[in-house]
């Protein structure tokens, strides 16, 4: 998780004010392949729109032991919430640039950078955070156990932010403490400043897990929006 201070977070709120007087437009499903046909924009993936999923996950039922913190300073708040084919949470977002290490993602960008990630693309080598859009969930412990949950490396994520929708898979852990957290090019997609170090939202971000998913290969950003616009409708129909 990135810290931030109380400047940092005033300079975010000014930009989210800017970013709100922005047009989205709807993409579509396929991107084609590589890293620069995989590169996200920032507008809607798929058919499901956000308000179609937000109206699903208005109220919580808890499955996790206790509440997260969104980041070391603040009190624990976040619970993890259960719904048929997929769990949810309501966070912030801190920017991941972990994994391959790229012009915009290394220790030259990102103060708490690490040159790998908990899962790794099809060929071995970790994720690539400034091309692939890939979330963050706290590592297991008693508070909660993703894996017990159906989630998975490689499973689809829908992450939601002012009514955008991108398609994301698991992709790394992180604190068994904290939540909300997804890689640079997830913030870049959403239109949230994707700096590892300053970026990220300090709140207003909707992640819905969805259960027993899994993206193959796991670096395809098209096969995560091909499977999550499918998972997004069965989620609607069947909640």
């Amino acid at each position: 998780m990135r810290p931030r201070s109380l400047t940092l977070t005033a300079a975010a709120g000014a930009a989210l004010l800017a970013t709100a007087l922005l047009p989205s437009n709807a993409s579509g499903l396929a991107r084609g392949s590589g890293a620069d046909a995989d590169r996200p924009a920032a507008a809607q993936e798929g058919s499901v729109s956000a308000a179609a999923l937000l109206a699903k996950v208005t109220s919580c039922s808890q499955i996790s032991s206790g509440k997260y913190r969104t980041d070391e300073e603040t009190s624990a708040t976040v619970p993890v919430c259960g719904k048929n084919g997929a769990v949810f949470w309501k966070a912030d977002m801190d920017v991941d640039c972990d994994g391959q290490r790229t012009s915009k993602c290394s220790e030259a960008t990102d103060p708490w950078y690490q040159d790998d990630t908990a899962f790794h693309q099809s060929d071995g080598r970790p994720l690539r955070a400034d091309t692939l859009p890939y979330v963050v969930v706290p590592s297991s412990s008693s508070l909660w156990n993703y894996g017990s949950a159906g989630i998975k490396g490689g499973g689809v994520v829908a992450v939601i932010y002012q009514n955008k929708v991108e398609y994301a898979v698991v992709g790394d852990t992180g604190p068994t403490k904290i939540i909300g957290e997804a890689s640079y090019a997830t913030a870049k997609a959403l239109g949230i400043d994707p700096d590892p170090e300053n970026g990220g939202t300090d709140s207003g971000v909707t992640y819905i897990l969805f259960k027993n998913s899994k993206v193959s290969p796991i670096e395809s950003h098209s096969a995560a929006v091909s499977l999550g616009d499918r998972l997004a409708q069965a989620f609607l129909r069947d909640n």
